[in-house]
């Protein structure tokens, strides 16, 4: 069995040998910048089960309560910390610095990437962001702050400005299709590169985690880093069950 320095040299020689890497990320990658998973022990949805309502989208649109509640712990501020960027984020900013990276798949929604430098054109958001609002009925976007601003002014459901219609933060909830084209791309990523690198995603979320079958299949080396094992495990070149902000540097050389 291969100790754990082993195991990290091995996907260090994958990540030097590799041209193309495409990273798929989950909550994971996340938790030690104080954002809570989902669904664990201390969870967001754990904690507060009128949260997970709200993330899906009938009850969102067809009760304006659910709304007005979703917006007051969100202008509050309890749905959201200040948070910061951690290692394992910045280590994925040395990935493009080194032109290795291809495209970086996110299955989070809290723009933590972008604001540890990664390019916002290297970042397939595939569940949107809760940084920016969305109207569900016209084009309507801008930053969540501005709306939230309308919140605390005394609108505990505020309309869009443009058409009147529904608001809300502009992630994919539960009862809404992914965007195509952000699956289109993230579909491509998995063919085209040669390392894909699973940080910090229970791969249990479907149809996102059919990438790293796809990239396995059209002859891509696998890492997976994860806290846990998951059921993709078998196919990976290299898994580490580890912290991944202290050991994700490590893999890419990068400053931790």
């Amino acid at each position: 069995m291969d100790t754990l320095d082993e195991s990290i040299d091995a996907a260090r020689s994958l990540i030097d040998e590799a041209q193309a890497i495409t990273v798929l990320t989950g909550a994971g990658i996340s938790t030690d910048s104080g954002i809570p998973d989902f669904r664990g022990p201390n969870g967001l949805w754990t904690r507060d089960p009128a949260a997970e309502r709200a993330s899906n989208i009938n009850f969102y649109v067809g009760d304006p309560a659910v709304r007005r509640a979703n917006w007051a712990r969100r202008a509050e501020g309890s749905l959201w910390a200040n948070v910061d960027p951690n290692a394992g984020h910045q280590a994925l900013v040395e990935l493009e610095r080194r032109e290795k990276l291809h495209t970086l798949i996110t299955q989070n929604v809290d723009e933590l990437h972008q604001r540890a430098g990664s390019s916002p054109g290297r970042v397939v958001e595939i569940h949107g962001t809760t940084r920016k609002v969305a109207c569900l009925e016209c084009d309507y976007r801008d930053d969540m702050e501005v709306v939230l601003d309308r919140v605390r002014a005394g609108e505990a459901d505020p309309p869009c400005p443009a058409c009147r219609g529904i608001l809300k933060s502009a992630t994919i909830s539960f009862g809404q299709s992914l965007n195509a084209e952000d699956l289109q791309r993230a579909e491509r990523a998995a063919v085209e590169c040669d390392l894909f690198l699973a940080v910090g995603t229970s791969l249990a979320v479907f149809p996102i985690n059919e990438t790293i079958k796809v990239a396995h299949q059209t002859g891509s080396k696998v890492i997976i880093l994860n806290g846990e094992a998951t059921v993709f495990d078998p196919i990976a070149d290299v898994v580490l069950h580890v912290g991944i902000s202290e050991t994700l540097p490590r893999i890419v050389r990068a400053v931790a």
